[in-house]
C-alpha cells in the first residue's frame, strides 16, 4: 500500500507539472527551468534468506554412528544414532565430556529409606533387599542416564579394577559397591592417577584385596605386611606381568624370554606402602572392623605404616622418614610413571569397548595419548578414551580389517536391549535386578568370581581363533548353557514382556515397539532400520532374507516387528560385532 501510494503521489506531481507547462506557468522563481525530478521511492527489502534445513544423515553416516553407539555406549535407539551422525563422532565425544553424572548412591539410599518405611513386603523377612538395592541402581542408571559414554567407560573400569560381592561383607553394606562404582564414574573421564590412587584407597578395594587394616611388620608375633593389593595393583591395575613395548609386544632378554615387571621383592615392598589404612571418617580409629565406613576413602594411621625406606620398580626409592600417605604418594607416582601402564591399560580398554585383537600400532596409538603426545597431559582418560574410539581400527568400514571385531557380553546384550527399546514402567524406575542374567549368562556387574574378573583379556578358546592366534576373552563364559539361557532370554523379553525381574514394590518394566511396528508393513523397511539400530548395517544377506521369509506372513504388525526383532537378536550378526 505504501508503494501505491507513493506511485500516486509520483503521478500527480508529474501531472500538476505538465498542466502548469501547458498554461505557461513559471513554476517558481527560476525562470522557466526543468522540473523538479519526481522523488526516489525506496526499494522494499529483501525478504529474508530461509536456511536450507540440515539434509538427513546418509546411510553411510548412520551406519558409522550406530557402531559408535555399540562401543561407546550400551546401546542407543534410531534417534540416537540420527543424533550422533548429525553432531559428529568427536563433537558427540566431547559433549558427552560435560553431562552430569548418573550416580547410583543416591538412589541405594532412596531404597534403603524405602524399605526400612516398610514399603517393600518381599523385603521385610530377608536382607537381600541390601542386594537388590545395589544392582537396582545400577540398572536403573545404566539404562536411563545421559551420561551414556561415561557408564560405559565405567563398566569397562569396572572389569579392570575388579571389586566383587563375592565378599559377604560387600554384600550387606550396598553402598560399598555402589560408592566403588560412583568413583568410577568420576573419574571415567579425568586423569589415571587419580582413578589409581582413589581405586587404591577406596574400602571396598581395601576389604576384598585385604590391604585395609594391613599392619607394619612384627616379627617377634610373625606379623608381616599383607601382600595381596601389592601384587594385584601391579599385575591388574597397572603394569602387568611383563615389559612392554609401547605397542604392547612383549620385550624380550638376551635369550628370548619375556622380562618380568617386578620380582617378589618389589611385591614386599609395595606391601610396606599399603600399611596403616582403616577406614576413614569421624570416630576413625585403626582396626576397626564393624559398621565400615564406605562414605570415605580409607585413612592413613602413621604408627600402623611400615617405617623405613622401600625400594620400588626401577630402582625408585622411597626415602625414610616420610608420613604414610607420602610413602603411598610416592608408590601411586612410581606405578603411573612405569612405561608399561600406556599399552597394558589401553589394550584392556580397547579390548572391552571396541574389538578383541587390535593391531600393535593402535595399541600404541592409544598407549601414545596416555603418554600425552596429543594433550600434553600424561594419564588423561578423555585423550585415552577419543584415540580407542576414533581410531582408524575403530572407525574402519565393517569387514576390512581380518581380525577385528568382539563377542557381545551377557550384560551388555541385555542392557542394549532395554535402551534401545525404550525401556519404561509406569514409576518410571527401570527396576531389574539380574538375577537370571547371572544365572544363565553367568554375569553381572561388580559379581566377578575372582579379582581376574569374568574372562581374562588373553583367553582363546580352543579352535579356529587359538590356530589364528587370536583371542575372544567373552567366549570364556559362553558355553551351550549360557547360548540357550541368553536365547531364553531374549525370547522372555521380546516376545513373553517378561522384561524385567522386577521385586514387589516396583512397577514391571515395558518395551516400546511403536516405532517398529510403523515400519512393519513395509518389510524391506523394517529389516532396514533394525539392521542400523542392532547390528550397524552389517546384517548378512542370509540372515536377511531368513527374517523376511518368516515376517512375510504375519499379519498383526505389532507380531511382525516382534518377530524380525527376536531373529535378529538371536543371530551371530548381532551377536558379534563387527
Amino acid at each position: 500500500m505504501f508503494k501505491m501510494r507513493m506511485f500516486k503521489r509520483m503521478w500527480a506531481t508529474m501531472a500538476i507539472t505538465l498542466l502548469l507547462s501547458s498554461c505557461g506557468g513559471s513554476g517558481g522563481g527560476n525562470g522557466g527551468g526543468e522540473p523538479p525530478a519526481p522523488p526516489t521511492v525506496a526499494e522494499p527489502p529483501a525478504p529474508p534468506t530461509v536456511a536450507e534445513p540440515p539434509a538427513p544423515p546418509t546411510v553411510a553416516e548412520l551406519k558409522g554412528a550406530s557402531r559408535l553407539a555399540a562401543q561407546a555406549t550400551f546401546g542407543m535407539d534410531f534417534a540416537g544414532i540420527e543424533s550422533i551422525a548429525r553432531q559428529g563422532h568427536e563433537d558427540w565425544i566431547d559433549s558427552q565430556f560435560t553431562v552430569p553424572v548418573s550416580d547410583h548412591l543416591r538412589i541405594v539410599a532412596d531404597i534403603v529409606r524405602r524399605r526400612d518405611a516398610g514399603e517393600f513386603a518381599a523385603f521385610e523377612e530377608s536382607d537381600e533387599y541390601l542386594i537388590f538395592a545395589r544392582r537396582l541402581a545400577w540398572w536403573h542408571q545404566t539404562v536411563t542416564g545421559d551420561d551414556a559414554l561415561r557408564q560405559r567407560v565405567a563398566f569397562a573400569l569396572s572389569e579392570i579394577f575388579v571389586v566383587s560381592d563375592s565378599v559377604d561383607i560387600l554384600i550387606v553394606h550396598p553402598d560399598a559397591l555402589s560408592g566403588y562404582y560412583d568413583m568410577l564414574l568420576s573419574n571415567a573421564f579425568g586423569n589415571f592417577r587419580a582413578l589409581l590412587r582413589d581405586v587404591s584407597l577406596h574400602p571396598a578395594m581395601g576389604i576384598y584385596l585385604s590391604h585395609i587394616n594391613n599392619r607394619r611388620s612384627d616379627p617377634i608375633n610373625n606379623i608381616f605386611p599383607d601382600e595381596n593389593y601389592a601384587r594385584e595393583v601391579m599385575q591388574l591395575f597397572s603394569i602387568g606381568l611383563f615389559e612392554l613395548n609401547i605397542d604392547g609386544s612383549l620385550q624380550l632378554d638376551i635369550d628370548g624370554d619375556p622380562i618380568p615387571t617386578y620380582s617378589n621383592e618389589e611385591i614386599r615392598e609395595f606391601a610396606k606402602i599399603f600399611t596403616g589404612f582403616s577406614y576413614g571418617g569421624p570416630g576413625a580409629f585403626f582396626g576397626k572392623d564393624y559398621s565400615p565406613n564406605f562414605s570415605a576413602p580409607m585413612q592413613m594411621f602413621d604408627a600402623e605404616h611400615e617405617p623405613g625406606n622401600k625400594t620400588l620398580l626401577n630402582g625408585t626409592v622411597v626415602p625414610a622418614g616420610q608420613t604414610g600417605m607420602q610413602d603411598f604418594d610416592a608408590a601411586i607416582d612410581n606405578l603411573f610413571n612405569h612405561p608399561n601402564v600406556g599399552p597394558f591399560i589401553g589394550k584392556q580398554l580397547i579390548q572391552r569397548l571396541v574389538t578383541s585383537n587390535p593391531s600393535p600400532a593402535y595399541i600404541e596409538r592409544v598407549a601414545r595419548a596416555y603418554n600425552g603426545d596429543t594433550t600434553s597431559i600424561r594419564g588423561d582418560m578423555r585423550a585415552v578414551i577419543k584415540a580407542v574410539l576414533l581410531d582408524p581400527e575403530a572407525t574402519a568400514a565393517p569387514g576390512t580389517l581380518a581380525d577385528f571385531g568382539k563377542l557381545r557380553e551377557p550384560v551388555v546384550r541385555y542392557a542394549s536391549i532395554l535402551r534401545q527399546f525404550g525401556a519404561n514402567s509406569p514409576d518410571d524406575f527401570i527396576a531389574v535386578v539380574g538375577h537370571f542374567l547371572q544365572y544363565v549368562g553367568r554375569q553381572h556387574p561388580l559379581s566377578a568370581p575372582s579379582v581376574f574378573n569374568f574372562f581374562l583379556p588373553a583367553h582363546s578358546p580352543a579352535g579356529e581363533i587359538a590356530d589364528a592366534g587370536l583371542v575372544a576373552p567373552e567366549f570364556q563364559i559362553t558355553t551351550s548353557n549360557s547360548i540357550i539361557g541368553i536365547s531364553n532370554i531374549i525370547d522372555f523379553v521380546i516376545l513373553g514382556d517378561y522384561v524385567s525381574d522386577s521385586p514387589e514394590g516396583f512397577e514391571p518394566v515395558s518395551l516400546d515397539y511403536q516405532e517398529y511396528e510403523e515400519l512393519a508393513p513395509n518389510i524391506a523397511a523394517l529389516v532396514d532400520r533394525l539392521d542400523i539400530v542392532l547390528t550397524a548395517g552389517t546384517l548378512d544377506p542370509a540372515t536377511r532374507s531368513a527374517i523376511q521369509n518368516v515376517i512375510t506372513d504375519i499379519d498383526d504388525m505389532n507380531i511382525r516387528a516382534r518377530i524380525a526383532i527376536y531373529m535378529l537378536l538371536l543371530s551371530s550378526d548381532y551377536a558379534v560385532r563387527r
